[in-house]
């Protein structure tokens, strides 16, 4: 009686096993992290914080390379970034508090067949990068920590870019004296 069953239980336990990989790849935004810090965890809620700004990229005209045609970028900010903004930084000469966090979501554009006119849409998910301030953990970096996460459409899962948490500092050295942050905060 046993021996029969055998094989059911292993079929059961297979098929709870790939569940369970499935849900591994789905929750990897909990676990994925850059080598020597930020995680995608540490940004959770990301996707419904206020927009800064949007921007459209030729991936050829960056440092982002490896893909043709356009970018999509929606830039986003914790509420604690946000207040900084309405009140001026870095405008107004002052520094980001640390907790600020910043995100930035970018996905391959594409034309929106439906429209009347020329029209830019999202399309694939490209990567999601992360930005967050703590003076005191990413001092040689300007106070800033950097983490890029690539998306694999097959699995659904995302991957880390990139050597650590200063990764990104290099590229926004250009902008140290905005506090090292491009987007400024658009006019609504």
């Amino acid at each position: 009686m046993i021996v029969r069953k055998f094989p059911t239980l292993l079929l059961f336990a297979g098929t709870l096993a790939a569940i369970g990989g499935v849900g591994i790849a789905a929750n990897d935004k909990k676990t994925i992290r850059v080598p020597d810090g930020l995680g995608f965890a540490d940004f959770k809620g990301y996707e419904s914080w206020e927009v800064v700004s949007v921007a459209a990229v030729d991936p050829a005209e960056s440092v982002m390379g490896g893909d043709s045609g356009t970018v999509l970028n929606v830039i986003m900010a914790n509420p604690t970034m946000i207040e900084a903004y309405k009140k001026g930084v870095p405008g107004n000469g002052t520094k980001f508090p640390d907790g600020s966090k910043i995100a930035k979501i970018q996905w391959k554009a594409t034309k929106d067949a439906d429209s009347p006119f020329s029209v830019n849409v999202p399309n694939a998910l490209r990567n999601v990068a992360f930005i967050e301030k703590d003076s005191k953990r990413f001092e040689a970096s300007g106070g800033w920590g950097y983490a890029n996460f690539n998306y694999d459409a097959p699995s659904d899962s995302f991957a880390p870019d990139g050597n650590g948490s200063d990764c990104g500092f290099t590229c926004h050295t250009a902008v140290e004296a905005k506090d090292y942050i491009f987007h400024a905060y658009q006019k609504r």
